[in-house]
């Protein structure tokens, strides 16, 4: 477990349930990693070269359309882990978040409630192996190009890029890899000899119990957060986001669009050109590669229409 010393002073407060979620987060995505082997002008960002620099992108409604944990319920569904009035309850929660593109702290503990009852008992291994064939099944093509490619800019200048996610680690990781990032900080489930015992390590990994995982692996890696990016679609991290020097606000919920106006942080949308517009997508994204993904976006957009 990561020690306590690891972690410089903080901005906000944390309970020792939210430390203890994002030490074992961050160790948990480091062990993976090593196992695995507009009209105004923007600076150049990221920096090329700049190892002391990584990206740390939320995962659910940023990177990928919905939450992971509801497809991964579905997935876990279809392969007769639990009945047919746990899936209405997975598939009413997953409809709520995409209209509503917030997250409902209720909806989400029921989630994970559910989740860690439903995995009590199963292997590690087996929830990875499953993880792959869910992914496939059901998330790849929930993944936004444009995210995707602000993560790929980071990757083309030589800099690591993490998921930091509610979501299982063992899912987050699964993720992480076939997308080809670096790794992922995840919510840590309890396991005895490879085996779920439904408990969690710390707590769920939301707010700011994200902002203590990314600092702490921020510390293991030698990261300067200064340096850093982070990107979120949700007010709730707002504490990851002010962690690091190059905050961003992707697909945003009204709270989070606000605050990073209030402070000047940079706003992408993905989701329709009338939602971009509300929040002032700038015309120039200040790397090739990103205004790439973007054009490709807008392009997928149309001809789905």
């Amino acid at each position: 477990m990561a020690a306590l010393g690891w972690l410089t002073p903080r901005r906000r407060s944390a309970t020792a349930r939210s430390v203890l979620a994002g030490e074992a987060s961050a160790e948990a995505a480091r062990k993976s990693t090593q196992e695995v082997a507009g009209t105004t002008e923007v600076p150049q960002f990221p920096v090329h070269g700049d190892d002391r620099a990584a990206a740390f992108f939320d995962l659910d409604n940023t990177v990928m359309q919905g939450a992971a944990l509801f497809h991964f319920g579905r997935g876990l569904y279809k392969r007769k882990f639990f009945e047919t009035r746990d899936l209405a309850k997975f598939a009413w929660q997953q409809a709520w978040f995409r209209l509503a593109g917030v997250e409902d702290p209720e909806h989400m503990q029921e989630a994970r409630d559910s989740a860690l009852s439903i995995v009590r008992g199963h292997r590690v291994a087996e929830l990875q192996s499953i993880g792959e064939e869910i992914y496939d099944e059901y998330m790849a093509e929930r993944i936004w190009p444009g995210t995707r490619a602000l993560a790929q800019a980071h990757l083309d200048a030589g800099q690591k890029v993490w998921l930091v996610t509610a979501a299982p680690v063992e899912i987050a990781t699964v993720i992480a890899r076939r997308l080809g990032l670096t790794g992922a900080l995840g919510t840590v489930a309890e396991s005895v000899d490879g085996v779920y015992t439904g408990k969690l390590v710390g707590e769920p990994l939301h707010g700011p119990a994200k902002a203590e995982a990314v600092r702490a692996l921020a510390a293991a890696e030698g990261l300067d957060l200064g340096r850093c990016a982070a990107y979120s679609d949700s007010h709730n991290d707002i504490p990851m986001l002010s962690l690091v020097g190059h905050p961003y606000a992707i697909n945003p919920d009204s709270k989070l669009r606000k605050h990073a106006r209030r402070l000047d942080w940079r706003l992408r949308d993905y989701r329709t050109g009338r939602k971009a517009a509300k929040v002032g997508i700038p015309a120039a994204a200040g790397v090739g590669a990103v205004a790439g993904g973007t054009a490709a976006a807008i392009a997928l957009h149309r001809r789905r229409r």
